[in-house]
């Protein structure tokens, strides 16, 4: 029987890591491959690890056929659902898988309002268009993950290297920290993929760090009542000279006046006393 490997439909399959594939290799050459692979038409559409394992070793495998796709976007969308069923499928996949579901269905969506009438020509009555949904909430509830990660996976998606993807992939560095990282220029992402889990993850800390600064309002200077001048300028050392003779002068007629009096005091006591 021919089977044919639809290069477009396993992009959605996320290779498996050398721990899980030699585990599946396992249990296949132990207990045979006892799920059927799933064919549309001769183009496999679930299976594919299996089907590349049983090629290898000779194995006897079985197939089932699914008729009710009109076309590849059903089959995509197929796989998509099916993939998010299973448990061992890892949030950063989920959400990928569901941003890109959101992305055929968006543009089947388009392609249906561009072929629908806007009107019915006998009775003259708009025809309503029924729009896909692409609200995060909603792509977070198809991928079960909270929205946060739906838009940590979105910036990843958008601006991380492959590098940095296959790292979120391995769990090498987690969506958050990711998200982080790509905001990074590419070589730098590549640099700190190279350097391994604690690059990353110093990587990541030093950006969140840099955007709360960013966010954190400036702090006022405290306002603090005039008072003697305490530097040691020049021009305060002039100033606090400056008052010091002037204070001096100042005490200096002060006393000045008080021996005037006292004078005065006197003379005028003499007086009294020769009368």
């Amino acid at each position: 029987m021919s089977i044919i490997i639809h290069e477009a439909l396993r992009a959605y399959i996320d290779p498996l890591t050398e721990h899980e594939y030699a585990a599946l290799e396992r249990s296949l050459l132990t207990e045979g491959c006892r799920d059927a692979l799933v064919l549309w038409g001769e183009v496999l559409i679930d299976g594919h690890n299996r089907y590349a394992i049983c090629q290898r070793h000779n194995l006897p495998f079985k197939t089932v056929q699914n008729d009710h796709f009109s076309n590849i976007e059903d089959v995509q969308l197929w796989m998509i659902d099916n993939h998010l069923a299973r448990r061992s499928v890892s949030d950063f996949q989920r959400g990928m898988l569901a941003l890109r579901k959101k992305e055929i269905v968006a543009a089947r969506s388009k392609l249906n309002e561009e072929q629908v009438p806007e009107t019915n020509a006998e009775s003259d009555v708009a025809i309503p268009v029924i729009k896909a949904t692409q609200s995060r909430q909603e792509i977070a509830r198809t991928a079960g993950i909270s929205s946060n990660a739906v838009i940590q996976i979105e910036k990843i998606q958008k601006a991380a290297t492959p590098e940095l993807v296959q790292a979120v992939r391995d769990g090498t560095i987690s969506i958050s920290a990711a998200a982080a990282v790509a905001s990074l220029p590419s070589e730098d992402q590549v640099a700190a993929v190279a350097g391994g889990r604690k690059e990353l993850q110093q990587a990541a800390r030093q950006i969140r760090e840099k955007v709360r600064e960013q966010k954190s309002p400036a702090k006022p200077q405290a306002q603090t009542e005039p008072g003697p001048a305490t530097d040691n300028t020049p021009a305060a050392d002039d100033e606090l000279q400056s008052l010091r003779r002037q204070v001096a002068a100042l005490q200096a007629e002060n006393a000045m006046l008080r021996q005037q009096l006292s004078n005065r005091q006197a003379d005028g006591s003499d007086g009294a006393t020769s009368l």
